[in-house]
């Protein structure tokens, strides 16, 4: 750690330090340009001074200093103090004037300068801001008092069948959305009657006139819950279900993005600046959530929606409607869409593509519709309602399977499909179900490619699941290998052949436990990497071959070999890309395989002895598992582009990226910034971004996980080049996270040395990590038993010294923060020495009244003082000098003591010591 500031020179000389000199000194760091430091030693100055005109010009001071630290609110406050003490102070009405125009009070702000200029009529500099700042404000009132007839005029030229001018039309469609992104321009368009004419637009049917209504609509909704429910009567459920549910992609997915608004403006109320205007009027906007749910819920359904529409619909569902938090105590939204959706979700889940009637899906269809009945259950609070949720779908599976013949046995299998891969809990009481299992190994030979599909997928998933892996190991695996060996279609085949690779996998990373014979796992392993070569094969068939690789990667030659053929990793990160996002859950585990990312703990030696004594099952390691292997492997994958791939995964919204698939891609990130020098090429490619996200959403593994990685990449590289512009204040709060007790030491320590980084860069930083709460916890390690932790803490409250609500800490009565930092400062470590003695210049240098308690605080403080001076390191040395220097300008009983021991001597011979200038 920097030693953060060096007190100004020249202080040694001064008995006390008056109001007046750390006026002086304020004025002078002014005129250096440390703002910071000038407003820390004017408000030192205030608490010292009693005069009313003195005060005035300290606050005056202040105010310029806010200003240039732009932090308008205080600058205002601080020059409304000097006004009230002189009414004639040009300088206090100039800057708040400056402060009032920064927060949108202009005509505030006018008559401030309007009184300067008629204090000093002749001063240029007042009469230039006079007259910029009546432009300005002529300006604005000029385009308010014409915005009404730009509204109408806009609308006249979007509604109008004659107007064929396709630029002036597309003028006119830019200037309506970036109106109504201001809030002033968005009551203006509502006022104008707008959404009857936007609703005139919804109703043209033309792609690009749809756009532009649901764009400006956006706008409207945003953060406004009274304005979204008189837009919603306006428009009707019915009319935005309907554009949602459209051919035409962008439309749908521009009606997607406005309903979630709308969702977001009736769920929070009113954000922001509106709160006020409107708390005196009870608005209760449940009705409209449940009726726009309902028609959500109608639409996946509809014979008539698009397949991207239905897609839309079901992730909407999943955002809006499960608790955000389990801290929130209300679900009843997702007892209501269990009640009366939940058999509509299971139609898209069970949907047999190509069969009669089935409804038009994607790819990705059954997956949303299994990851948001997984969403639903895990909003269940008691047994009572999970009791209701199974019965509902085991009532959905029986009305299929019974008295449907072969099409309700499809249906019925693909559902148990789509709760395997959701809430498989579920998916396991339905398959339990009489005859179920019968026909899924029934149909599995069926000659139909269709009904075989469907049946093998379904027994590949049910071999998931411990509970049924058994019976399938009794009877799927010779039928598995049957239809792998003499299927004549490459997407049964490789179907079967993830089956196989499953219950292949049985034993996990344990070496001696082999459910195959020697050979066998490479050979399913080098197929599966044909497979996912082969660009001739279809999308949705060669995700199957990195399901595969999920499993099969659990063997350490697979990961071995799969790590030599770059053609194969960049084939599975091309398809983590690609449109079908199911196969965002395999490429992840098969990266966590390969980079040994899975928590895995080290056996007791004791445990062990017991073990072989009592003829138990031993795990064994891979003779591959090694660190060694594992730091290749790392290495490979970087080469080969997994950052880029797994930061374009994280970027996109989708409903498969699911918290346990971003936990897995956690994991992925921090193997790969294990080693410090490939940390730059991890953020230079888009990891640093991708993983901000991670560590504020998901499982509380994975934003640990993620998390780490963050500080790992903060301590080595410099924050502000790998998070640039407002990305490095989003950092904080991840690591803090890192401070709780729960987590394991090394996660405290490295979360401490990045705080440490970010602290020594700027004030602003400092604020946030204040406002994170992060104090109390770095000064409960600065009391911890591990000499690493208690360094890393120091030093971090060292930085931290810099702000002023922390260097208040240790001047509050009772306190024991400052007798740790002069206590420290005598310890053997001398790293924490450097950073405790460090804290103690800048405090001395800031606060003389530090200066007298620091006798106060320990009996020790003389031979501390005296053993820094006395250091062979010559940073110590200097520290030590300058706490003396302060302690002796700032009080003359302080001085006094000093003087009296051997300080005199030893400073003496240090300022004849021509090495240390």
């Amino acid at each position: 750690v920097p030693f953060p500031g060096v007190p100004v020179p020249g202080a040694g000389s001064r008995r006390q330090v008056t109001a007046e000199q750390l006026r002086a000194r304020g004025n002078a760091l002014f005129q250096a340009g440390d703002h910071g430091a000038a407003l820390a030693a004017y408000t030192e100055a205030l608490s010292l001074s009693a005069a009313a005109p003195e005060r005035a010009v300290l606050h005056r001071n202040r105010a310029a200093c806010y200003l240039k630290l732009e932090d308008y609110a205080k600058a205002e406050a601080d020059a409304t103090k000097a006004i009230e003490a002189d009414g004639r102070d040009v300088k206090a009405l100039f800057r708040r004037s400056q402060a009032l125009q920064q927060l949108g009070r202009l005509d505030q702000a006018i008559s401030d300068l309007q009184r300067c200029v008629s204090l000093e009529p002749k001063n240029k500099v007042f009469q230039e801001a006079l007259r910029a700042l009546g432009s300005s404000m002529h300006e604005k009132m000029k385009t308010m008092s014409c915005t009404d007839s730009k509204v109408e005029q806009m609308f006249q030229i979007l509604l109008d069948p004659e107007e064929k001018d396709v630029d002036k039309k597309q003028k006119a469609v830019q200037n309506l959305i970036v109106l109504a992104r201001e809030e002033a321009g968005a009551e203006k368009i509502f006022q104008s009657d707008g959404v009857r004419l936007l609703t005139q637009l919804l109703d043209t049917a033309k792609a690009d006139l749809m756009l532009a209504a649901l764009r400006t609509l956006v706008g409207l909704c945003s953060g406004h819950r009274s304005r979204t429910m008189a837009i919603l009567a306006e428009l009707g459920a019915p009319r935005l279900s309907a554009v949602l549910g459209v051919e035409h992609e962008q439309v749908s997915l521009a009606a997607c993005n406005l309903l979630h608004v709308m969702f977001d403006s009736l769920k929070e109320g009113l954000q922001k600046d509106f709160r006020g205007k409107e708390d005196a009027v009870v608005l209760d906007s449940s009705r409209d959530l449940k009726l726009l749910i309902k028609h959500l819920l109608e639409l996946l359904v509809l014979e008539g929606a698009s397949a991207h529409g239905r897609d839309n619909a079901l992730n909407l569902l999943i955002k809006v409607v499960p608790r955000k938090s389990p801290k929130e105590t209300n679900n009843s939204m997702s007892l209501w869409v269990i009640d009366q959706g939940l058999k509509k979700i299971l139609e898209v889940g069970s949907t047999v593509c190509d069969s009669p009637s089935s409804l038009p899906v994607t790819e990705n269809s059954r997956m949303s519709a299994s990851v948001l009945l997984s969403k639903l259950y895990e909003d269940l609070k008691c047994d009572a309602e999970r009791e209701n949720f199974h019965h509902l779908c085991e009532d959905y599976v029986r009305s299929w399977f019974e008295g449907h013949e072969l099409l309700g046995k499809l249906r019925a299998i693909q559902t148990v499909s789509c709760l395997l891969q959701g809430p498989s809990d579920a998916g396991n009481r339905v398959l339990e179900l009489e005859g179920i299992m019968d026909s899924v190994l029934s149909l599995c030979a069926s000659v139909c490619e269709a009904h075989q599909l469907v049946a093998v997928e379904a027994l590949i998933h049910a071999a998931d699941k411990a509970k049924r892996a058994s019976f399938i190991t009794a009877n799927g695996v010779s039928l598995l290998k049957e239809i792998y060996k003499h299927s004549e279609r490459d997407s049964i085949r490789i179907r079967a052949l993830v089956g196989l690779c499953k219950l292949g996998s049985a034993g996990g990373t344990d070496f001696s436990m082999k459910q195959f014979a020697e050979g066998s796992t490479m050979k399913l392993a080098k197929q599966c990497r044909k497979w996912l070569c082969n660009e001739a094969i279809d999308t949705g068939t060669r995700r199957w071959a990195v399901e595969g690789l999920a499993y099969l990667t659990f063997d350490a030659d697979v990961k071995e070999e799969f790590v030599e053929d770059k053609a194969a990793m960049q084939a599975m990160f091309h398809l983590a890309k690609s449109e079908d996002r199911s196969v965002l859950y395999a490429v992840a585990s098969t990266l966590v395989n390969c980079t040994n990312s899975y928590d895995h703990e080290e056996p007791d030696p004791q445990m062990l002895e017991l073990a072989k004594y009592a003829k138990q099952h031993i795990p064994e390691q891979h003779p591959k598992d090694k660190p060694e292997f594992v730091k290749r492997r790392v290495q490979k994958l970087l080469t080969a582009g997994v950052v880029s791939a797994l930061a374009c995964v994280v970027k996109s919204e989708n409903p498969a990226l699911t918290n346990s698939c971003r936990e897995l891609i956690s994991r992925v990130f921090l193997a790969l910034v294990e080693e410090a020098e490939d940390r730059g090429g991890v953020v230079a490619q888009g990891g640093g971004k991708a993983l901000i996200p991670l560590s504020l959403e998901g499982t509380e593994v994975g934003q640990t996980k993620a998390a780490q990685a963050l500080a790992k990449i903060t301590i080595t590289s410099n924050p502000e080049i790998a998070f640039p512009g407002e990305r490095i204040y989003e950092v904080v709060r991840p690591l803090v996270s890192l401070l709780h007790l729960q987590r394991t030491g090394l996660e405290n320590f490295e979360g401490l040395m990045a705080l440490t980084n970010l602290a020594g860069i700027s004030e602003r930083l400092r604020q946030k990590i204040l406002k994170e709460r992060a104090v109390p916890m770095i000064e409960g390690y600065m009391f911890e038993e591990h000499e690493l932790i208690r360094l890393a803490a120091t030093e971090c409250m060292c930085n931290m010294a810099m702000s002023k609500e922390v260097q208040e800490l240790f001047l509050a009565e009772g306190s024991d923060r400052l007798k740790l930092m002069v206590l420290y400062s005598g310890e053997e470590d001398e790293k924490l020495r450097r950073a405790a003695s460090g804290t103690l210049a800048m405090l001395t240098a800031l606060h003389p009244a530090i200066c007298k308690r620091i006798p106060q605080v320990t009996v020790h403080w003389l031979e501390i003082l005296q053993a820094l001076l006395l250091s062979p390191s010559a940073e110590l040395q200097h520290r030590g000098a300058v706490v003396v220097m302060n302690m002796m300008a700032a009080a003359r009983e302080v001085a006094e003591q000093l003087i009296a021991s051997e300080m005199l001597e030893i400073l003496s011979v240090l300022a004849k010591d021509k090495d240390k200038p």
